[in-house]
């Protein structure tokens, strides 16, 4: 970019005006910084789980959640996947 300043990233109202922005923008014009990254989940649930915990466990776990903006259902689950992958 010739004056050095980030471009600011248009808002995009739907797949389609995204589609058209990406395949025909140059990203690297425009200021990422505010983006974070995200994880989808494509597998359908198809068990459930109950469990007991103490309440400060979950008042803990819930707040964790809370700070990186996902349920605290959601953070439990990548927990348990980092602990089999492993």
């Amino acid at each position: 970019m010739s004056n050095g300043k980030a471009k600011q990233m248009p808002v995009l109202h739907s797949d389609e005006e995204a589609e058209a922005f990406v395949e025909n923008a140059d990203l690297s014009e425009y200021d990422l910084s505010g983006f974070k990254p995200v994880q989808f989940e494509f597998e359908k649930k198809s068990a459930q789980l109950n469990m007991r915990l103490p309440e400060a466990l979950l008042s803990a776990i819930k707040a964790k959640a809370q700070e990186r903006g996902i349920p605290y259902t959601r953070l439990i689950r990548e927990a348990l996947e980092k602990t089999v992958a492993n």
